[in-house]
């Protein structure tokens, strides 16, 4: 008696919570007897309480949940239509102890179906406009038609640079700085097929060792003092499916680098203070102005880590060594000045100067130019007076005798030009002043181009 009331009671008990639930549900027995339904599957489906008791497929012919029974099959996203109604149901086998009692049939008006469509497309939607925001944060904006430069040096780095922009392997970019190694970086990504992704640049010796890691590869709830809830990711995760740009690779942290140097073997990283490993898809180009074989022979690299990061290697070459494409150089970064020209001396004494500092310093140097000209015309006394100092004694250490005569014959012309005129008045009394006829001075300033 006292077992009845037990069965009764949890039969009302799960008749109860199948009332409480927002999805239609029909049950049947192993004779394919309906023992409950609740009253949104009624409200889905039109089929009222009348039902209980009898054969479903009496009641409902072509209903797929006796063929359940049969076969044990789970059946979901099964498309239902009557006069009126649409649905969506999902079938299964109840099973009990191996043995097949029942089966159940759990609906969905697609009306309610739809929403949820709805509601996951428009995740889905502000998912992608995250990753598009991220994407434009994280952009690569040069491209190799923004390297300039005709030298073999040049041609030979944009050359490799180019064929390593076809494949994923990783690049390790050496040169002093300020030779433009981000600039090979973004144009190898730009042409690569990741070129839709983010491109990722991180400093590592501009980021203090403390936080590098988790800069790096992220932190986990509750990693540190002031952890944000749900943890961070780090950069790698950012740069999934594109590009992170390691610079100064050779001022990273040697307790960092055995980390980075699993992380390259194994395509998998933990964040700080989790054990989750989560997966990443990136593509690493490094960079470096050390003697990186130094680094490894005074043990400050890892060796392991340099061959895993040394697959395609791209040297880009100092100023000095390519000053034939000082006067593109000039010119590329004079284009949005259309109306300033560099005099061939002042190009002469900028050729002349050793760029310690390379194009970086190039630019400044041709920016306080520009600043500096009362006209159109830049001329030597518009640069930097050290530049003009060590160039000029570069210059006549290397210079032959015809050239000396050259170059002083135009300082004197400059010089006379510039304290009397350069209109027809002024250039009548700067022949005068240099002792010689007007037309002599016009044939001298075609024959010095100036």
């Amino acid at each position: 008696m006292g077992e009845e009331i037990s069965m009764r009671h949890s039969a009302e008990w799960w008749k109860a919570v199948a009332h409480c639930i927002h999805d239609g549900i029909l049950v049947i027995d192993k004779h394919e007897i309906v023992r409950m339904i609740n009253p949104e599957y009624t409200k889905i489906t039109g089929v009222t309480q009348d039902i209980i008791g009898k054969p479903l497929s009496a009641y409902r012919r072509g209903a797929k949940l006796p063929q359940t029974l049969k076969d044990r099959k789970i059946r979901a996203g099964v498309y239902r239509k009557t006069a009126d109604r649409e649905y969506m149901v999902d079938m299964a086998p109840i099973i009990l102890d191996g043995e097949v009692v029942g089966a159940v049939s759990v609906c969905k008006s697609l009306t309610e179906v739809d929403k949820l469509s709805q509601e996951l497309k428009r995740q889905r939607e502000k998912v992608e406009t995250l990753k598009s925001r991220m994407n434009r944060a994280y952009e690569a904006k040069y491209t190799f038609e923004d390297i300039m430069g005709k030298s073999d040096k040049v041609k030979k780095a944009i050359s490799i640079a180019e064929k390593a922009s076809a494949s994923s392997f990783p690049v390790l970019i050496t040169g002093e700085s300020g030779t433009g190694k981000e600039l090979f970086a973004q144009s190898i990504h730009n042409k690569s097929e990741r070129s839709g992704r983010a491109f990722v640049p991180v400093n590592c010796a501009a980021i203090p060792s403390s936080l590098l890691e988790s800069e790096l590869f992220g932190y986990g709830e509750g990693a540190f003092t002031n952890a944000k809830k749900n943890g961070k990711p780090g950069l790698f995760e950012v740069a999934h499916e594109g590009t992170l740009f390691l610079d100064e690779i050779g001022d990273m942290p040697s307790s960092l680098q055995a980390k980075l140097l699993r992380v390259l073997q194994e395509k998998k990283l933990r964040r700080v203070g989790e054990t989750k490993e989560r997966e990443i898809d990136v593509r690493i180009i490094a960079a470096t102005h050390h003697n990186i074989e130094q680094l490894v022979h005074k043990n400050h690299f890892r060796e392991d880590l340099f061959y895993r990061l040394n697959v395609i290697r791209i040297e880009v070459p100092p100023l000095r060594e390519r000053k034939e494409d000082i006067s593109i150089l000039i010119e590329s970064q004079t284009s949005e000045f259309t109306s300033y020209i560099f005099e061939e001396e002042a190009v002469r004494v900028l050729r002349s100067y050793e760029w310690p500092g390379n194009i970086r310093e190039l630019k400044n140097t041709v920016d306080y130019a520009i600043c500096m000209a009362d006209n159109e015309q830049i001329t030597v006394e518009n640069l930097p007076s050290f530049i003009v100092k060590k160039g000029e004694k570069n210059k006549e250490e290397s210079e032959t005798l015809q050239e000396m005569i050259r170059r002083r014959e135009k300082e004197y012309i400059q010089k006379a030009l510039s304290t009397c005129g350069y209109n027809i008045e002024g250039k009548k009394k700067a022949a005068e002043l240099l002792g010689i006829s007007l037309a002599t001075l016009y044939n001298k300033l075609k024959k010095l181009n100036m």
